[in-house]
């Protein structure tokens, strides 16, 4: 059988079995596995896994076993059910090179359900389109990955090197999921990680810092404002400080290779407020839980250090902070930037799949988000390659991903499993 026979056969596999792709992705996208709640979401990959016969680790994460890695972030919430799902497929003769497929089966809260469309745990679609939380970011790419291993099979042919097949949690908010196959003892000549990419190659992307800012102000009855501090309007005055530095990090990133073409990468974001105990108290504390990005070479440690400062100056400018300073608590991603690099073998496989489905060259996204490649690349020198499909709205209201180009990624990612495991007939 030569390439082109190979190719035809995977590719034809993959359309002939994209029903059944939707199917399950459908099934998995109505789990609701928001941080903490993602148990049934690892179980059913664990028993997709175990149905294809593959070699099941599902595992309980120990914190301990993490705090002291590179990229560990703090972890605030109940720990107690966290698991990682590895499925391994070891071949009979190797004659490839080995990979790691990874995928996130967290996702993040939605706000609230009226303001959907369609219920997000409800999967409807419609239009060429999937909608639902996580339909997009990025359940459908984690489906597709294993719908591309079934496709290698049913084509009647079998990978001839290693694959790690995992599902991890916490992309959203640390990333110690995937860090924990890592101290498990996962390796592979690369790491593939579908995200919904727009179909372009992640190039470089953005690390990220969460923090909590904890204000404390001075109560008194609301009609002697005057005589106390209002924790709330002191936290502002501390995020308009942050938003400096926001501007300042902006003019530092024009000078890096790949963001000056961005006109605001990094971006700066108070996401959650919680403050007061009554409405006619003038309130007596604050806290303001933010993220900013950081890019790829700065020292997550000089980016920390900038930000306390920048809370204490402001603190010290203001009537009440000055003696009664706020405290920064860092809750979550403590996130370096990565850039792909020293990569070109496995780039050169999937350049041959891309080109294959889609024509032409795969194009590069400079990414001002952050993903789970940054363990492998930076911990341990793993070329990993994020692609996936397009969609809209992750993280917003009505999410979804695009049809017709989830059945496209999902065929590039079979051709390129075949291209760099090797395949030979089953």
């Amino acid at each position: 059988m030569n390439a082109t026979d190979t190719s035809r056969k995977i590719l034809d596999a993959v359309e002939a079995n994209f029903d059944a792709q939707l199917a399950t992705t459908r099934d998995f996208v109505a789990i609701p596995s928001i941080r903490g709640a993602e148990g049934p979401c690892q179980d059913m990959i664990g028993d997709l896994l175990r149905q294809r016969d593959y070699e099941v680790d599902d595992w309980h994460i120990d914190v301990d076993d993490l705090k002291d890695l590179r990229g560990f972030g703090p972890i605030e919430h109940d720990f107690s059910k966290a698991r990682t799902v590895v499925g391994t497929y070891r071949p009979s003769s190797n004659g490839g090179k080995s990979l790691i497929l990874q995928g996130h089966c967290d996702v993040v809260p939605t706000g609230p359900l009226d303001m959907w469309e369609t219920p997000p745990f409800s999967p409807v679609v419609k239009e060429g389109r999937m909608y639902g939380r996580g339909a997009c970011d990025m359940k459908s790419g984690t489906i597709g990955a294993l719908y591309a291993l079934d496709a290698i099979k049913a084509a009647g042919l079998k990978p001839t090197a290693r694959i790690h097949f995992q599902s991890v949690i916490e992309e959203e908010s640390t990333g110690v999921g995937a860090l924990s196959t890592l101290q498990r003892g996962y390796r592979a000549d690369a790491c593939f990680i579908p995200e919904p990419t727009g179909g372009k190659m992640v190039r470089s992307q953005v690390g990220v810092i969460w923090f909590r800012l904890r204000v404390r102000g001075f109560p008194v009855h609301v009609f002697e404002a005057g005589s106390g501090s209002n924790a709330i309007t002191a936290a502002y005055h501390l995020i308009h400080a942050l938003e400096k530095l926001e501007a300042e990090w902006n003019e530092r990133a024009k000078s890096d290779v790949h963001f000056k073409a961005l006109t605001h990468p990094i971006n700066f974001n108070p996401g959650i407020i919680k403050g007061g105990d009554w409405a006619s108290s003038v309130p007596a504390w604050c806290d303001v839980d933010c993220r900013i990005a950081i890019l790829p070479g700065w020292s997550v440690a000089d980016c920390q250090n900038e930000i306390l400062a920048c809370v204490s100056a402001a603190a010290r400018d203001h009537r009440f902070l000055s003696n009664n300073p706020p405290s920064v608590e860092w809750s979550g991603f403590l996130s370096e930037g990565y850039e792909l690099k020293d990569s070109a073998a496995p780039e050169a496989a999937f350049g041959k799949a891309f080109t294959a489905v889609y024509g032409g060259a795969v194009q590069d996204l400079v990414f001002t988000a952050l993903t789970d490649t940054r363990f492998y690349g930076l911990n341990y020198n793993i070329p990993s390659l994020c692609f996936g499909a397009s969609g809209a709205a992750m993280h917003g209201f009505n999410e979804y991903v695009d049809l017709d180009s989830l059945r496209k990624s999902t065929k590039a990612t079979a051709l390129f499993i075949a291209e760099w495991c090797g395949v030979e007939k089953a």
